[in-house]
């Protein structure tokens, strides 16, 4: 039986409690270490990296030709799609 278990955040340094529901939830997916930041830091940390994360690249779309901006390095020959001509490709 899980019980809650207080932690600290080796980001900001404050208290937070990893409840018992977190932990069964760590065990179902198999995840082995607890968390080593609060749910904020956590929180932050995934808005950062979602923003800041990647490098962008322009793009110019194969089929609309739309200027759209693309997570990869466009290589020449190759079809680079904005996000809704990819979308109705995807559906197809």
């Amino acid at each position: 039986m899980y019980q809650d278990e207080k932690l600290v955040c080796e980001d900001c340094g404050a208290e937070f409690v990893f409840t018992a529901g977190e932990q069964e939830f760590y065990a179902e997916k198999g995840l082995v270490n607890k968390p080593k930041r609060c749910p904020d830091c956590r929180k932050n940390r995934r808005q950062n990296n979602r923003r800041h994360g990647r490098k962008l690249y322009d793009a110019t779309c194969s089929k609309c030709g739309a200027q759209t901006q693309v997570p990869f390095k466009p290589i020449p020959g190759k079809e680079v799609y904005c996000k809704d001509c990819f979308a109705s490709i995807k559906a197809e």
